[in-house]
């Protein structure tokens, strides 16, 4: 079993659960290396671009960071996906409600002109249910990541994921899949900063 609970997963060589990858890389450990090293590269060279943040702006951020790397970079995952108890979103209905999702974005004018606790709550709470789809077979976290930074420095703040306690991050997604925000309302208010100045 993978660490997505699939079995044998048709995205990593056979009889392991290293994910297939440009490099030829059968080693987890030195994969995960490369992959950390590759992506921290890769999103510094992403620059901040204005609206419309949709879902092919999602999968353009996802292929930027993982290019060099996975074949699959960008596209679409083609199994269903999940982690301890949090079943991902089935992969036939990834891109229907990822147009739902991105239409409440687009409705509420990507939240531009909220107030810092008005943002929080709602970049919060859109941040949780995107999580839930997981489109991408792996490095969801960091494509979201970019994506809300461009969201949250398009509403006029500042974002920084820096501190970040890992558990407690953790125990946000959790809660939020479960529809309990609170805790990703508390990560939000940690990381969204001070009105960025002229």
């Amino acid at each position: 079993m993978d660490k997505y609970g699939v079995g044998q997963d048709p995205y990593c060589y056979d009889g392991t659960n290293v994910f297939r990858n440009l490099l030829e890389i059968r080693d987890d450990a030195i994969l995960q290396e490369a992959e950390r090293e590759l992506t921290t590269i890769a999103a510094d060279g992403i620059p901040f671009s204005l609206p419309p943040y949709d879902f092919d702006y999602l999968k353009s951020l996802h292929r930027q960071l993982f290019r060099d790397l996975y074949p699959w970079a960008g596209e679409i995952r083609a199994i269903d996906i999940s982690k301890g108890d949090t079943r991902f979103c089935h992969c036939d209905r990834i891109e229907p409600e990822a147009k739902k999702l991105f239409a409440q974005l687009v409705r509420a004018d990507w939240y531009t002109g909220l107030e810092r606790d008005e943002l929080i709550v709602a970049a919060a709470e859109f941040y949780g249910d995107l999580n839930v789809l997981h489109p991408f077979r792996d490095g969801n976290g960091r494509a979201q990541r970019i994506l809300f930074e461009h969201l949250i420095i398009n509403c006029g703040y500042e974002i920084s994921w820096a501190g970040l306690d890992r558990d407690e991050w953790i125990r946000a997604n959790i809660a939020a899949y479960y529809c309990d925000y609170d805790p990703m309302v508390a990560v939000f208010r940690q990381c969204i900063g001070a009105p960025l100045t002229e």
